[in-house]
């Protein structure tokens, strides 16, 4: 039982007296008593802060909000047997570190290392995978149902799922789903008002006058005590309390409350922080059938000085730090640093909303990952966090375009997955003038097959009236964002990698480029490598080290993958008969599909290799090491080179 991930590598970290005696729940279960809780807490808070503080590469804040929660649900139920399902898996370090992988945590988001998100593959804890959110509770209706119909009725299925998680549409078709079965499902709410900066929208509100309403905390405290008492008196006036306590929550609620009209039983914010306290909750709702949510009001970054008292974005995942001081270490440069894309774009919407009115910026709970948190300190009445909702952050920006605004909506790659048909119904099908900056195109290294960018070329090509483009460099990033915001453009896509670029000197004037143009970067011989984005920066590199050898490549930047430059296509056709298409993105699909497309539409015959992400799921590790994985790293551009040109001798 537990986990099937093998390493090698053991842990030098030191767990306290009661943690180093668990390797898995049952052991929490079977040789301590619930007054150990609060002891067993603090010792896996602080092997999270011991290791994540030397590791960094990982999320900090989210799993130690939820230290007592998760030790009281491994307590109480009987995991894995009883299945849990987190919702989103930032929160889940001390869940992996009480289900077999204290040993290992320190591999965590590392190659060949344990994910930092919950999976199937890597333990029977992990009831199910987890990486973008808000997929908890429809997962673990699922569960509920098949243990309903296979007659297995003692088990319990448990939804751990965030408030800022609770703003994305699937939550609420689970809910509204679930309340409509007679499953054993229980719903806990993590209020922490964060997701990764803070939550915004009505929810938020919603929850907010709940947790601070002063005669509905006084009533609550009231009943709890007199619950307290019950469990001496009888199971009469348990019964009795139970239905008072229900009453009293529809007059203070006025009947309004969002979880009861769904027919959930709502149990009240309890303190996510007192152990015991929690454990006990938990032990009454076991024997409650049916669909339950209970409120749990915990704090991001709990039990840790700094970051309590830090910036709350900053602490989510800082970073190697000293747990002594709280400093966040960052590695000393001498020399400038080109910046990140992200910045890149950040600044640069400023500069062109201040020329054109008609921008707007939009993003779904990404205002520091996307840095649209530039523009929102600079125009907040133009630039929108929609929450965890890329559906409607979509529609949304299809509403603006309507009437004549241009929407610039920055997604991540991978989260502009769960809101395709928006994407072609509400936007492509009216040819609205959207533009779709998205984020983190390609690998984005330790969070892994959950979050790489993998398929955005291919699926955003395949889009009728869809201009689909990728910027080589921050200049060209600015000049097609540019070129984006003129008048009639259409729906168009603009995709760029996590991390830095490549120029110091970025901000260059704009320039206006024409729809699907590439450009000759290096002119050559006998060999042509066609890039799309970033990685065309390693072709150069990569033809540095061939010169050496006397093997001059040409190297053309298509920038675009829709539509494409066919006018320089049919003269590379025309003069090599040796091709290399290089992108990060999936090979199927993606533009080497399209420039071998192109060249069979048109009787074309070439040898052509196809440099990309292969047809499979690749898992965390640093870009530098996913790249040398898959072959279109420098070293491994020089060796398809050397291949094609050993062949023509």
């Amino acid at each position: 039982m537990g986990i099937i991930l093998e390493t090698h590598l053991m842990s030098h970290y030191q767990a306290g007296p009661l943690l180093s005696q668990i390797q898995f729940p049952r052991d929490m279960r079977e040789k301590f008593k619930i007054e150990d809780l609060p002891q067993i807490s603090d010792e896996v808070r602080q092997y999270i802060i011991d290791v994540i503080s030397e590791i960094g590469n990982s999320h900090f804040g989210a799993s130690l909000g939820v230290v007592e929660l998760t030790v009281a649900l491994h307590y109480i139920f009987n995991t894995p047997d009883d299945q849990l399902v987190w919702d989103v898996g930032h929160q889940a370090y001390g869940h992996k570190i009480l289900t077999g992988r204290r040993e290992v945590f320190h591999t965590n988001r590392t190659k060949g290392g344990i994910s930092g998100f919950p999976k199937r593959s890597e333990s029977e804890y992990d009831a199910f995978g987890v990486g973008h959110s808000s997929t908890s509770i429809s997962a673990a209706l699922g569960m509920a149902i098949a243990s309903q119909y296979r007659g297995e009725h003692h088990r319990q299925h448990i939804a751990v799922i965030g408030d800022g998680a609770m703003t994305a549409g699937l939550a609420f078709e689970g809910l509204e789903n679930a309340g409509s079965q007679n499953a054993n499902i229980l719903v806990i709410l993590n209020d922490n008002n964060m997701s990764i900066d803070p939550n915004i929208g009505a929810l938020r509100d919603y929850l907010t006058k709940i947790t601070t309403s002063h005669t509905f905390n006084f009533v609550r405290s009231e009943i709890r005590e007199l619950f307290e008492k019950a469990g001496k008196l009888g199971s009469a006036t348990k019964e009795f309390l139970e239905h008072t306590e229900q009453g009293l929550k529809w007059i203070l609620m006025k009947n309004s409350n969002l979880f009861e009209s769904l027919h959930f039983r709502y149990f009240w914010p309890v303190d996510g922080h007192d152990v015991v306290g929690l454990a006990k909750t938990l032990r009454d709702l076991k024997d409650i059938p049916g669909p339950k949510l209970l409120h749990v009001m915990t704090k991001k970054w709990k039990g840790y000085k700094y970051s309590e008292e830090g910036n709350e974005t900053t602490w989510h995942a800082p970073g190697v730090f000293n747990k002594e001081t709280g400093e966040i270490l960052k590695s000393a440069s001498t020399t400038p640093q080109p910046p990140k894309y992200q910045d890149v774009f950040g600044n640069t919407i400023v500069e062109l909303a201040e020329k054109n009115d008609k921008i707007m910026g939009i993003t779904p709970a990404m205002p520091s990952g996307s840095s649209m948190n530039i523009m929102m300190r600079a125009m907040p009445e133009r630039s929108f966090d929609v929450g965890i909702a890329e559906q409607h952050a979509v529609t949304f920006s299809a509403g603006l375009a309507t009437q004549g605004m241009i929407p610039f909506c920055n997604i991540y790659s991978s989260f502009m997955q769960r809101a395709y048909d928006q994407v072609i119904h509400d936007v492509a099908l009216q040819n609205l003038n959207v533009v779709f900056c998205l984020d983190r195109g390609g690998f984005v290294g330790a969070d892994g097959a959950t979050h790489h960018g993998a398929y955005d070329l291919a699926y955003m090509r395949c889009i009728p009236n869809m201009i689909v483009s990728a910027p080589m460099n921050e200049s060209e990033l600015r000049n097609l964002m540019y070129t984006a915001q003129q008048d009639n453009m259409g729906p168009f896509s603009i995709r760029y990698p996590r991390g830095n670029g490549v120029m110091v000197d970025w901000r260059t004037p704009f320039e206006l480029i024409e729809i699907g143009t590439g450009r000759c970067i290096t002119e050559g011989d006998e060999v042509a490598i066609l890039s799309i984005g970033h990685p065309g920066n390693f072709v150069q590199k990569a033809l540095s080290e061939l010169e050496k050898e006397g093997i001059k490549p040409a190297h053309y930047d298509m920038r675009f993958v829709k539509p494409l430059d066919e006018k320089l296509l049919h003269w590379v056709f025309q003069n090599f008969k040796r091709i290399i298409t290089i992108e990060d993105g999936c090979i199927m699909g993606g533009m080497g599909s399209a420039v071998l497309e192109f060249m069979a539409d048109n009787n074309y015959s070439a040898e052509v290799i196809r440099l990309g992400i292969p047809d499979k799921y690749l898992h965390h590790g640093t870009p530098a090491e996913l790249y040398a994985e898959c072959g279109f790293d420098v070293a491994g551009i020089v060796v398809s080179v050397r291949k094609l040109k050993t062949e023509l001798l």
